[in-house]
């Protein structure tokens, strides 16, 4: 059984086929351009192909209430093309198969979950640090959304009292996102984060906001396995700078047997969210 999946990306659109086992068969990249543009080469890919069900995780805001009659459209996206789209009507125009749709973090962490560093895990938080911040949870199995899929880049945070900085979102300002994403170290210092790697002040303070954000993460969700990716968690020296702060904060309230086993880094070469993708199509037990 050959599977379609699609990491719906505000840059880029990875499409791949596979299988059931988190085999990639074949893979393509495509530059996230017009709706139209863009659906005409994700088209071209898997015409080829014998897919026999299709799963997406997309960038947002996505309507993810299927009581809505807006279920599956993009929301207020700073992509103006994309703003307001119905992205699920267009996949089951172009594609008379079933299609499953969820949040890009959702399908990342469903793709660490199934084949990565959640696969022993019953319950999995995967959090990509870059240009923003989102976080994706599953538990035994299913990727969670409410009443909308959760946006836990933007809860809101202790702010350190040496920081100046007004924080970068333009919905919050000094949210997580505001204050620790790739965008937010670029503003603060005006340079971008790749070319800070040895200053120390930059990463502890990056550390210092993601540990807050993890110990909320913890006493609300309570997951076994945390996972963080993305472009800022390219500099390793931040995971044992997160684990030690999350360690101090939590200050023994609850039990962190082994916080090197809880806090880890993704496994799967930037493909969690393709693999997860079509991980979705299999969360349904009918399919």
């Amino acid at each position: 059984m050959l599977i379609g999946g699609i990491e719906a990306g505000g840059t880029k659109f990875v499409c791949a086929v596979g299988d059931d086992h988190g085999k990639i068969v074949d893979k393509i990249t495509i530059p996230t351009e017009g709706p139209d543009e863009t659906f005409q080469e994700v088209k071209k890919f898997f015409k080829t192909y014998p897919i026999e069900a299709l799963g997406v995780g997309s960038f947002g805001p996505i309507d993810l209430n299927t009581k809505h009659e807006t279920y599956g459209t993009i929301l207020n996206t700073p992509k103006t093309e994309w703003k307001h789209y119905d992205l699920l009507g267009r996949l089951k125009a172009d594609f008379p198969i079933p299609v499953y749709l969820d949040t890009d973090v959702n399908a990342a962490c469903l793709g660490e979950y199934l084949y990565g560093a959640g696969k022993n895990a019953d319950s999995t938080l995967y959090i990509t640090v870059g240009t923003g911040i989102g976080a994706g949870f599953v538990y035994q199995g299913s990727t969670y959304q409410g009443t909308s899929h959760p946006e836990m880049g933007h809860i809101f945070i202790e702010k350190r009292g040496d920081d100046r900085f007004t924080g970068s979102c333009p919905y919050h300002g000094s949210c997580l996102e505001g204050l620790a994403s790739g965008t937010a170290i670029e503003e603060r210092y005006q340079v971008r984060g790749d070319l800070l790697q040895e200053n120390e002040t930059v990463w502890e303070l990056e550390a210092h906001y993601l540990a807050q954000a993890i110990v909320n993460y913890i006493m609300v969700l309570s997951p076994e396995r945390i996972i963080l990716g993305g472009g800022v968690m390219k500099q390793e020296k931040l995971y044992g700078m997160i684990r030690e702060k999350v360690r101090e904060m939590v200050n023994d309230y609850v039990a962190i047997d082994d916080v090197e086993e809880l806090i880890v880094a993704p496994e799967l070469d930037d493909e969690q969210g393709v693999k997860g993708a079509i991980g979705l199509v299999f969360r349904d037990e009918d399919v």
